[in-house]
């Protein structure tokens, strides 16, 4: 399945919010310090519902300790400075699908590092500056898990 990594998320309910979407769909979730929060906030809580036992989380102290202890077949960062179209895409089992904080993106640093077709984009009207972090995590992996013809998902078809 795929694997969801937030590099340094900052909003609670955000993550509380792909908490449960990586419930819902299989995907692993990797959270890369530091937080602008305790996981144990309340606000994540509320987001993620009932949804974290059935969630298979990791904590990672760096980016290069997620690669090195997960060693993902690729990552594929999402960013609005991405050239390709997400649905530009064919993606595979074990892809890391990375996203940066809500306040700032990810890092020119991180983006450097990838390969330009490995820097994703959502298409978004001009003079739009992102979408919501948990709205464009439901967007790519559900695009991912569709071409995985929703592989394990029940009520598929």
């Amino acid at each position: 399945m795929f694997h969801i990594v937030l590099y340094q998320p900052e909003i609670p309910p955000n993550t509380g919010n792909i908490i449960r979407l990586c419930a819902n769909s299989g995907a692993r979730l990797h959270l890369v310090r530091p937080f602008g929060f305790e996981l144990d906030d309340a606000r994540l809580r509320r987001a993620g519902l009932d949804y974290h036992e059935y969630a298979q989380l990791r904590l990672h102290d760096s980016l290069h300790e997620f690669g090195s202890v997960v060693r993902p077949e690729r990552i594929l960062a999402c960013s609005t400075r991405g050239e390709r179209c997400y649905t530009d895409v064919a993606y595979g089992p074990g892809d890391a699908l990375l996203f940066g904080p809500e306040t700032r993106g990810l890092p020119d640093g991180i983006l450097a590092d990838l390969p330009p077709d490995q820097v994703l984009r959502i298409p978004m009207l001009p003079g739009s500056r992102s979408l919501n972090l948990s709205n464009a995590v439901a967007v790519i992996l559900y695009e991912a898990w569709r071409q995985q013809a929703f592989d394990g998902a029940k009520g598929r078809g």
